[in-house]
């Protein structure tokens, strides 16, 4: 037989501690700051690709289109990192 000794709890909340909204801007400002760079890498992949294909460097070409993957894929998992990491959160508060 299991005895529970005590039983915890957690409730997240950003306003919990001090310093939380500033928390909050800072990642909301990471995140902006990794937008640009995904559009950046996307911009001279997709550059590098074009040029690549029209001087018919094979190598240039797969380096190109590597980054304009690499790019889109880093910037579908910024916007969808709150709903996977509040997913999982989710997923944990309903074990028992």
């Amino acid at each position: 037989m299991l005895v529970h000794l005590a039983d915890v709890s957690l409730n997240p909340s950003v306003n919990a501690l001090p310093g939380g909204g500033t928390l909050q801007d800072l990642t909301n400002g990471l995140g902006a700051w990794a937008l640009i760079a995904a559009l950046a890498g996307l911009l001279i992949g997709a550059a590098a690709w074009a040029l690549g294909v029209h001087s018919q460097n094979f190598q240039q070409s797969l380096v190109g289109r590597r980054a304009v993957l690499v790019s889109g894929l880093a910037a579908l998992l910024i916007g969808a990192a709150p709903p996977i990491v509040n997913f999982f959160f989710h997923t944990g508060t309903n074990l028992h």
